[in-house]
């Protein structure tokens, strides 16, 4: 089994990073984003080389990442596992955080000396304004490696994640080489949106503020073979 998260994300991708693997919905928007394994990995990489070569992190150390589901959050949490970095989920102490710029109040409550604003632009463009006390975290990632070396250890934390993701891809009913058609607003735990399809081998259609009326067509469109409501 692998022990490192972000191992499971290079094993789906491994015999066909050219395929569509997440596709990024907002109906409140109209925003779409079309991701493959090799473009996504791409991001992965750049940020795993940001956090161990700029901020000189590695196993042991812990990440805030305070965003919602997202194509940049995907690509921000599989580079800190990448690292060997843990993802804390409660107010405490951290060496490195990750925010939306509509939760910079929010990121107080964490010590983390280094930190990273998002404005989750569709197209990824930087910021206009970068908040006091943060780095534009897609100017900083993009100067980064497009490749990252082996994987380190990811250590306990990681080993009971990757069995929770495969025991909730399960109760999710998600099959290897489905593509998943996810409704984030009922499903923002990316246990649920990330994990459970990447550890069951399936791709990812994730839709935020989803238009019931735009199911059917999507459903087709993006020829998804499961979903979640």
């Amino acid at each position: 089994m692998a022990d490192n998260i972000a191992r499971v994300f290079a094993d789906a991708i491994a015999t066909d990073p050219n395929r569509p693997l997440l596709t990024w919905y907002d109906d409140a928007t109209g925003e779409r984003t079309e991701l493959s394994g090799a473009t996504l990995a791409n991001w992965v990489a750049k940020t795993a080389n940001l956090l161990t070569d700029e901020v000189g992190l590695g196993p042991g150390d812990t990440a805030t990442v305070l965003l919602p589901p997202h194509w940049q959050t995907a690509a921000v949490l599989l580079g800190c596992w990448a690292a060997g970095l843990t993802v804390a989920d409660q107010p405490g102490a951290a060496e490195v955080l990750f925010a939306a710029t509509d939760r910079i109040v929010e990121a107080e409550a964490w010590s983390a000396g280094d930190r990273y604003a998002l404005g989750l632009h569709p197209f990824a463009l930087p910021l206009r304004e970068v908040p006091a006390g943060f780095a534009d975290y897609v100017t900083e990632v993009r100067v980064h490696g497009d490749h990252f070396g082996a994987y380190p250890p990811g250590g306990p934390a990681h080993t009971a994640l990757i069995d929770r993701a495969t025991a909730r891809a399960a109760e999710l009913g998600i099959s290897p080489a489905d593509r998943v058609l996810i409704d984030v607003d009922r499903y923002p735990d990316p246990l649920d949106w990330l994990l459970a399809p990447l550890t069951a081998n399936a791709t990812l259609v994730l839709c935020a503020h989803p238009d019931p009326t735009l199911l059917p067509t999507r459903q087709s469109t993006e020829h998804t073979t499961h979903t979640l409501p």
